[in-house]
């Protein structure tokens, strides 16, 4: 089964293909790169998986091949669930970049103490096949903010964020540590369930 990742994003590409071909899956992958004029797809869904499902439609269509998507962000307990959806833009058009968003939910979480900081990552994948065919699953791991950025692996908001049961953050673990807790991990595990029953 040939499958095209529905993603432009360089770190998350590596993570979602890492973490698939850690699964032992007979598939091979295909990245958006591949298809010149490529829709770019607005997520304008209220939900993760509803963005997810977006993506994957518009590039299995554009393709005819089965599409993975999958739509991911940083709920915060303090921020009624924000950014949530809006993760990568949490900082608006104009800074879109990991940092300035890290930076404005710390700003946005300086007068928090640290029993109120608790935090999820979500991840929601969705696969589309050109039978018309759709699966979503949802990772999720729980755990909180701390006050600074601490390590220089991961992306996002990896710097900021320590999963329940551990001392340090996902940006001070490495791939594979990273991968067996992460909130992509665990949905494209459960997507590797359903991949195994197509396959």
């Amino acid at each position: 089964m040939k499958i095209v990742l529905a993603t432009s994003n360089a770190n998350k590409l590596t993570e979602l293909a890492r973490i698939l071909e850690h699964q032992g899956l007979k598939i091979e992958l295909a990245t958006v790169a591949e298809f010149p004029g490529a829709p770019a797809v607005a997520e304008t869904e209220n939900t993760f998986e509803g963005n997810a499902l977006l993506k994957a439609r518009a590039l299995c269509s554009f393709t005819g091949l089965p599409a993975l998507a999958d739509d991911s962000g940083l709920c915060v307990n303090a921020l009624n669930g924000m950014p949530g959806i809006f993760s990568a833009r949490w900082a608006g058009a104009t800074q879109d970049t990991d940092e300035a968003n890290l930076q404005l939910v710390l700003r946005q979480l300086t007068d928090v103490p640290d029993v109120r900081r608790g935090a999820q990552f979500v991840c929601a994948a969705a696969l589309v096949l050109p039978d018309g065919q759709e699966f979503t699953v949802r990772g999720t791991v729980e755990g909180r903010l701390i006050l600074e950025p601490v390590g220089d692996y991961g992306f996002g908001y990896d710097p900021i964020f320590i999963p329940d049961g551990f001392a340090i953050t996902t940006a001070q673990m490495d791939a594979l540590e990273k991968d067996a807790i992460s909130h992509r991990g665990n949905a494209l595990r459960a997507m590797a369930l359903i991949l195994e029953e197509l396959i």
